[in-house]
């Protein structure tokens, strides 16, 4: 697993509410990654009855990855979120999102994008992001 940390940045406007949170995480993963040189092939993608946050391409590997954005650590980090149900859930999208979707490429990985935000009184909010690649395999 590789971990990466990028910079913390400051949202135009703070996320309120547990959704538009998590939309906004959403919305940063996905800027990071096209960043990073990722091209994204979907976000909030329905597959096998499973919602994957964002599908994108690392040359011919596919990439699924689950985004967690938390304002505190209360019930732990956002990356620890991902339990085994969670995992098992994520590998049956990804298999039926592959068995129709997947020509062309030549692996998959699950990824975890996860984002801490931290509250400033009176100031706009930072986010911290860690990238865990190969975060968990089908078969954790």
């Amino acid at each position: 697993m590789v971990l990466r940390r990028t910079n913390s940045t400051r949202p135009n406007s703070s996320a309120s509410n547990p959704l538009s949170l998590g939309q906004e995480g959403e919305r940063r993963a996905q800027q990071y990654l096209r960043e990073k040189g990722y091209r994204i092939e979907g976000r909030n993608v329905r597959a096998g009855g499973v919602e994957i946050d964002l599908i994108a391409r690392q040359r011919r590997i596919v990439v699924f990855i689950e985004v967690k954005t938390r304002r505190s650590r209360l019930f732990g980090s956002p990356e620890m979120a991902i339990d085994k149900k969670k995992r098992n859930r994520l590998a049956k999208g990804a298999h039926a999102w592959l068995a129709e979707y997947g020509k062309g490429f030549s692996e998959g990985r699950f990824d975890v994008i996860a984002w801490e935000v931290e509250s400033m009184q009176g100031r706009e909010d930072i986010w911290h992001c860690q990238h865990f690649e190969g975060a968990f395999d089908e078969n954790d």
